[in-house]
């Protein structure tokens, strides 16, 4: 099931972020960029899990809609903590395509969605 599948792999994706914060807060001394990506990457998945107890299928998509604005927020950060050079080119290009799945799956789920329930 779809759902699932996003919920799980947005979950991953969120301990993931939370390690790249705890890095380059404890390691690079960065804190505001960090801050960001963290709340962004771990937003998705929250919004992903409030989905799965929506209260109809209009609020089902607000939700998953919500997490992929999230999820392409998220780029945006790590484009920028890659541009200068707080994440090296192997660390982004693993994170940042992980990401990019996410994206994927999520329009997928609201376009089906949409269109089963039109």
């Amino acid at each position: 099931m779809k759902t699932s599948i996003i919920q799980d792999k947005s979950k991953r994706f969120a301990i993931r972020i939370i390690k790249l914060y705890k890095y380059l807060c404890e390691e690079k001394k960065e804190f505001v960029m960090s801050k960001q990506v963290l709340r962004s990457g771990t937003g998705a998945g929250a919004n992903c899990r409030e989905a799965k107890r929506a209260q109809s299928v209009a609020d089902f998509v607000s939700k998953m809609n919500i997490a992929l604005k999230e999820a392409d927020e998220t780029s945006y950060w790590l484009e920028l903590l890659h541009d200068t050079e707080y994440i090296d080119d192997k660390s982004f290009n693993s994170i940042y395509a992980e990401n990019e799945e996410i994206i994927k799956l999520l329009v997928s789920i609201i376009n089906s969605t949409k269109a089963n329930n039109s």
